[in-house]
């Protein structure tokens, strides 16, 4: 683990700066959950920050990862990491900044300073979009040395890149008041009502953080189930095999990010779906474990599989 650290601090560190910078942030925001007993939209002030800073500290580790798998270094691919550090530092000083006054981040426009500060930050997200999209393009068109892995990274990137565009309708909600606020990530419920602990998704109606959250995190549930795979199966499984159980893994990854953002759309809590929800799930499972039991039987023990 530490020779993989390494290699990938080589490759950027000011990627592995921003992660180490995020846990430490994670920590004092998780000591703010602790001593400051303010309460903001129905949940502790410090949560917001907290989540976001786990969030960069698990999203920089693995891309500065993705980007030490390249057989040769990118400049494009660096500097549009080094963009991604920038929109993710500028992001993290406006949630913080504003907890620090005491308001919110997201969607606040009761005053023309919080309106610019939201302005800033999504356009932040975008820019920063723009340049995950520019890394994702560069690993696929460069390629690690085992298929598995690049398999395993270009799905990734592009699911979370699915991830990142189903949290647009929390914008594009109108949800215009008196009060200021533009958007929201509940549907059906106001936001700050009853949720689930730690995580805080609506349990009286949809939420859109969770597709968000499920696809954003493709980009390490991908490769580490190709790490799985080549650790406990590579006996088993020739390199074609685990190459096809990742793509049949990542479909469906995508189309689950896609349901459950569909359930968040029709005003649903993700724990009391209805049988539409639940018979669209169902077709899920069946369709990607027919999907990997045609690859299982199609397999090829390694040893026997033909020279290249």
């Amino acid at each position: 683990m530490t020779d993989v650290m390494s290699r990938a601090a080589g490759r950027h560190r000011p990627l592995m700066v921003l992660s180490v910078a995020a846990a430490v942030l994670a920590v004092v925001t998780a000591v703010g959950l602790v001593v400051d007993g303010r309460v903001l939209t129905g949940v502790p002030i410090w949560l917001k920050p907290f989540k976001f800073s786990v969030s960069f500290v698990l999203y920089g580790a693995t891309l500065a990862w993705m980007l030490a798998q390249l057989p040769r270094r990118s400049r494009l691919a660096e500097w549009s990491a080094s963009v991604v550090v920038a929109m993710a530092v500028v992001e993290m000083a406006v949630i913080v900044g504003q907890v620090l006054r005491g308001t919110t981040s997201h969607y606040n426009q009761t005053t023309p300073l919080n309106a610019a500060l939201w302005q800033v930050m999504g356009l932040a997200i975008m820019v920063l979009f723009v340049a995950h999209l520019l890394v994702a393009v560069v690993l696929l068109v460069r390629r690690p040395r085992d298929r598995a892995t690049t398999w395993a990274v270009g799905l990734g990137l592009g699911l979370s890149a699915l991830g990142m565009l189903v949290a647009f309708p929390m914008v594009a909600q109108d949800r215009a008041g008196p009060d200021g606020i533009a958007g929201a990530h509940s549907v059906g419920v106001p936001d700050g009502g009853p949720g689930l602990p730690i995580v805080g998704w609506s349990t009286t109606g949809g939420d859109l953080r969770i597709g968000h959250f499920v696809g954003l995190h493709a980009m390490q549930a991908l490769p580490i189930l190709a790490f799985l795979l080549r650790r406990y199966l590579g006996r088993w499984l020739d390199e074609r095999s685990r190459v096809r159980l990742l793509v049949v893994a990542g479909a469906g990854y995508g189309v689950l990010t896609v349901l459950l953002t569909w359930q968040a759309l029709r005003g649903q809590p993700l724990l009391r779906p209805d049988v539409t929800t639940l018979a669209a799930s169902a077709a899920l499972l069946v369709a990607a474990g027919a999907a990997a039991t045609v690859v299982l039987f199609r397999r090829r023990r390694p040893d026997l599989a033909p020279a290249a």
